[in-house]
């Protein structure tokens, strides 16, 4: 019997090609000269930059010193029990300085920009997790940084504007549209193609037009390189699962790529939100279609005149209408699987993880956890290891207004299965 893995042994030097595509999805679809003009500088500076052995010295020491990594893996040994028979491992990333992972590729785009001579990080977010990561990384530098963000989350993730601008960032509120991610990208991208000689535009996930789901993926390859090794030290194998939730794709792709020659399942968790409608979720890869938006191909969910349709999720960082195009390949090719978990779901989870392990969990990273509890219901005597990608603090309040203090909401999900 041949071993199906292995056809991944090359894996990272054969995709992206050399415009940016994996397989039939990425590249660029930028139609603004000045954009195109931009990125391909940036493509250009970081294939030549990044490469070199300063660099990746330097970027070392920034992990080690200044985020605190590696960050461990860690057996949750009473949800476990509480479960049955199943192990639940965390890989730890709420204890990446900042309280997420983004601070991974935050760092890597800094430095890339002190490198290339830049005075300026842009960038959008969601949560506030990026924009947060990312005025730590332009405090760091010594560097401006303007950070795009929809009206609707700066209400709703207050704790995290706070920070950016404690931290010297400007926030700029986006008024247009739903007013959430999508529309902060779009703002984003608009004053980078005015910017670009004297700033760096920093998405804050695995998606975008080449270089960013490479250069992404790339600085977040640290997640699942670290967890793959702690996890055979603690144990002395591999996981059964290795799951994390999927937005665009950020801390997914950096903890999946590491096993993707391993014989190992790899889950991603998707936002279910509310129910299977358009507007309901947030699940582009379990009900979207391919499609180009912000400049790549991918998988997507576009309403009826194929433009991005809206999007829902209570967690703020995974309301993005695409996945990122690394992600839609592998899923093509039948590599990564993707599941979604429902608003009540990861609110479960959270409280659950909170109750038995002293653990907040961002609400993104919850829905990644809410399939491991599901899968563990089952009671298979296996491991499954869950990227827990961010910690719960920005979400407290906005979790106990909607959802108690876990009591009555607990009860209710008990009473429901």
């Amino acid at each position: 019997m041949s071993n199906k893995y292995r056809d991944y042994d090359n894996y990272l030097k054969e995709y992206p090609d050399q415009k940016g595509y994996f397989g039939k999805y990425g590249g660029n679809y930028l139609e603004d000269p000045e954009l195109i003009k931009a990125f391909n500088e940036y493509a250009e500076g970081y294939q030549t930059i990044a490469q070199s052995a300063q660099f990746i010295a330097e970027l070392r020491r920034i992990r080690k010193d200044f985020q605190g990594r590696p960050t461990p893996v860690y057996h949750c040994q009473n949800l476990s029990n509480l479960l049955g028979r199943t192990q639940i491992y965390l890989k730890r990333e709420d204890l990446n300085h900042t309280g997420a992972h983004k601070l991974n590729h935050c760092m890597g785009e800094g430095l890339l920009a002190k490198y290339m001579g830049k005075k300026k990080l842009i960038a959008e977010t969601g949560a506030g997790q990026h924009g947060v990561a990312l005025a730590t990384a332009a405090a760091y530098f010594g560097l401006e940084c303007d950070i795009y963000m929809g009206e609707v989350d700066i209400a709703k993730q207050a704790p995290n504007v706070t920070r950016m601008k404690m931290l010297g960032a400007n926030v700029v509120p986006v008024t247009f549209g739903l007013k959430t991610l999508k529309e902060a990208v779009d703002a984003a991208f608009e004053a980078y193609s005015k910017e670009y000689h004297d700033a760096i535009y920093c998405i804050g996930t695995a998606a975008g037009p080449h270089p960013f789901p490479l250069m992404v993926r790339d600085f977040q390859y640290v997640i699942g390189e670290e967890a793959r090794s702690q996890f055979i030290e603690q144990t002395g194998h591999l996981p059964d699962k290795v799951v994390a939730c999927v937005g665009g794709g950020s801390n997914s792709i950096g903890m999946f790529t590491p096993f993707v020659a391993d014989p190992v399942e790899i889950i991603g968790v998707e936002p279910g939100g509310r129910g299977s409608n358009l507007g309901d979720h947030a699940a582009s890869v379990t009900y979207g279609s391919e499609g180009v938006m912000h400049g790549f191909n991918s998988i997507m969910l576009a309403d009826e005149n194929g433009a991005p349709a809206p999007v829902y999720s209570n967690a703020s960082g995974l309301d993005y209408p695409a996945v990122g195009p690394e992600h839609a390949m592998l899923h093509d090719m039948g590599r990564f699987n993707y599941v979604t978990a429902s608003d009540d779901e990861a609110i479960e989870a959270l409280f659950m993880l909170s109750r038995n392990e002293g653990i907040i969990p961002a609400i993104e990273s919850s829905h990644a956890l809410a399939y491991a509890i599901k899968e563990a219901r089952k009671g298979k005597p296996e491991s499954i290891l869950v990227c827990l990608s961010g910690r719960g603090d920005k979400d407290l309040d906005y979790v106990v207004e909607h959802y108690g203090y876990g009591d009555e909401f607990l009860a209710k999900m008990k009473s429901e299965s």
